[in-house]
């Protein structure tokens, strides 16, 4: 084998775990959706359900990152489903949040404003250069993951104020974190003299 030979790296296989994992995302969020609507955020056990889901189809999200980069198993694919597979599980959770009337609209507009305008905005600036998820991003993806978790659980009434703090964290959070990452935008298009 020549030296050329040994450097080329083998293609990574679409159907890996990574992959997998987050094609598992995909499927759990419309479950997920089923098992709110069937709770109507009444029912106890269908909102432990619903919770329990949303949690197992979250730490999918932290798995699969993990497993593509330790194994070098990055996909174009993977790539663009994993967040599209994050974006609806947590819009998914905030719209039928708002609409069981647990989470104001303005919150989940926000936050889905806020996410959107992010993935677009890397669409945007793709060709300059990536922006990659910062520490900051990964805080206002914990705190949303809690405070959603927090609103699905059939919290004790003594409880139950906690979330609504804990959202609020998750709101500044993302707002500030939108701004970082337009700022990041706007660097990578600026012109290089």
């Amino acid at each position: 084998m020549t030296g050329a030979e040994s450097t080329v790296a083998a293609p990574v296989p679409l159907l890996n775990a990574a992959n997998v994992l987050t094609a598992v995302r995909l499927v759990l969020v419309p479950v997920f959706a089923v098992t709110v609507v069937a709770s109507a955020m009444s029912h106890a056990g269908w909102r432990m359900a619903a919770c329990v889901i949303f949690v197992v189809a979250s730490a999918t999200d932290l798995v699969d990152g993990w497993i593509a980069r330790r194994f070098g198993l990055v996909t174009s694919l993977g790539k663009v489903a994993d967040p599209i597979a994050d974006k609806a599980l947590t819009g998914a959770a905030l719209v039928l949040l708002s609409w069981y009337d647990r989470l104001p609209w303005w919150v989940t507009a926000v936050i889905l404003a806020r996410e959107l305008g992010i993935t677009a905005l890397r669409f945007w600036v793709i060709r300059h250069g990536v922006i990659a998820a910062s520490r900051g991003g990964k805080v206002k993806t914990a705190l949303q993951i809690l405070a959603i978790t927090w609103y699905l659980w059939p919290m004790p009434e003594a409880l139950a104020p906690v979330g609504p703090w804990i959202m609020g964290a998750a709101v500044v959070v993302t707002v500030v974190t939108g701004f970082d990452y337009i700022a990041q935008a706007l660097r990578l298009r600026r012109p290089t003299r």
